[in-house]
């Protein structure tokens, strides 16, 4: 089966412009079998899916719904969670990395590093907290992200060959221009959420490829030392700001379950 891995919807991302009912459309056509929901700590796409996925129209597609969580002090990291578990915790950004790993795996998902080789303020590998520990208990890595350049995706999936783990693929997409330049190619039977927890555990990924995209001026600016000074003290305030609630809803929500 193939997938785009990385998808950003107008349901749940300000910034996309790509519909849940777009991305199914477009890539029916393009012969993909479906797509991963990515937005930014949010579930908002996902428990849309959720009234949508019994549609007799919908019945030979699969939309894996997923979240691309920010953060303390690893970047941007892919979550998947079992089918209609979508913990309101995950929607306020800034949980250090180790934490998010033991709460997710409590929960029964799986967590993959999104580019790690791209934009140092947003990529695990521009932290000096991903050591050795902490990527052996990551389940998957991001090996191609269209938006990245050659040498990132290189070295991403180098790392993933290093650590002997499951490499994806994804478009990263917010416009609909980009869709279909990346997939991975699973060998199982995609149906859901669970099935494709199993997949990754079980080494089902069969490939991840795809083609970068052009640089834009937006990227550019990202990758200037002023645009990585600025979005880290963009993500960290902000995350720092939200720290009495993120704390409040961890107890509420798991107790001591995980420390």
């Amino acid at each position: 089966m193939k997938f785009d891995l990385h998808c950003h919807t107008k349901e749940g991302s300000f910034d996309s412009k790509v519909s849940l009912s777009e991305y199914i459309r477009k890539y029916r056509i393009l012969g993909y079998d479906g797509f991963m929901i990515a937005d930014h700590n949010t579930w908002r796409a996902c428990k849309k899916w959720s009234y949508l996925r019994d549609l007799p129209e919908y019945a030979d597609f699969t939309v894996i719904c997923g979240i691309e969580y920010d953060t303390k002090d690893a970047g941007h990291v892919l979550v998947v969670l079992p089918d209609g578990v979508y913990p309101s915790l995950l929607k306020v950004r800034g949980m250090r990395c180790k934490k998010l790993i033991r709460l997710v795996h409590t929960l029964g998902g799986i967590i993959g590093l999104a580019h790690p080789f791209g934009v140092r303020s947003s990529s695990a590998m521009g932290f000096k907290l991903m050591d050795r520990h902490l990527l052996e208990e990551i389940d998957f890595i991001e090996v191609f992200n269209t938006c990245e350049a050659h040498d990132s995706n290189y070295l991403a999936g180098e790392l993933a060959v290093k650590y002997h783990l499951p490499g994806t693929a994804g478009t990263d997409a917010h416009n609909a221009q980009y869709l279909g330049m990346a997939y991975t190619e699973i060998d199982a039977d995609i149906r859901n959420n669970h099935d494709f927890i199993e997949a990754v555990k079980n080494g089902a990924i069969v490939s991840a490829g795809g083609v970068e995209r052009e640089d834009t001026r937006k990227s550019k600016a990202k990758d200037h030392w002023a645009g990585v000074i600025g979005y880290k003290i963009y993500n960290r305030g902000l995350g720092k700001l939200k720290m009495p609630r993120r704390k409040y809803m961890h107890r509420k929500q798991f107790g001591r379950l995980v420390k």
